[in-house]
């Protein structure tokens, strides 16, 4: 087992998408879609007890998982075989990363999206989503699989970083947020 300590910095801006009930936030009478986004569009974002905006463990999990696959890499000796499902059962996350931004201080930005959340619906809506131009922390993912070596794991996160992403709107949905750069990867 293996504990890599990384700092990860924004490359682009950062949006969450959290699922917003309706029954837990219930529109309002006479409310319209319009004032209802205005009003709740903070419930998007993760965020701990503190009111800090968080990046929850599964983001990251699904980035570097992602990313293995995204790259194909094959394991010396073992033919065809790649590391995907090394990382997908042999890394750990289990602490979120804590931004410095409280939840109070997002700032919006308003969007023209599909109602269905399906790229190329026809119907699209007026919805606010959580804007953060640039974030910064340390992430501990937890190596448990012996075949990831120390290279091919910070190899697999700095490729993730560019051309996977996290949050709504990344570059695997065919967007250009939540890109991030590996700053430092400190082993243990």
């Amino acid at each position: 087992m293996k504990i890599a300590t990384t700092l990860l910095k924004s490359a682009s801006p950062y949006s969450q998408s959290r699922y917003v009930d309706l029954e837990e936030e219930p529109k309002k009478d006479k409310e319209t879609h319009v004032d209802y986004e205005k009003r709740t569009w903070r419930r998007r974002l993760h965020t701990n007890e503190e009111g800090y905006v968080i990046i929850p463990p599964t983001a990251l999990k699904n980035c570097i998982c992602d990313a293995a696959k995204y790259l194909g890499k094959q394991i010396p000796g073992k033919g065809k075989s790649t590391y995907t499902k090394h990382f997908e059962a042999g890394v750990l996350v289990t602490e979120p990363l804590v931004l410095s931004i409280k939840a109070d201080k997002v700032q919006p930005i308003k969007l023209f999206l599909p109602s269905t959340g399906i790229r190329g619906d026809g119907k699209r809506v007026t919805k606010f989503m959580p804007f953060i131009p640039s974030w910064e922390g340390i992430v501990t993912w937890t190596i448990l699989d012996e075949i990831i070596t120390e290279s091919v794991f910070t190899e697999v996160l700095t490729e993730g970083g560019k051309f996977i992403g996290m949050g709504f709107f990344r570059p695997i949905r065919n967007g250009y947020y939540g890109r991030f750069t590996v700053e430092s990867v400190e082993w243990q």
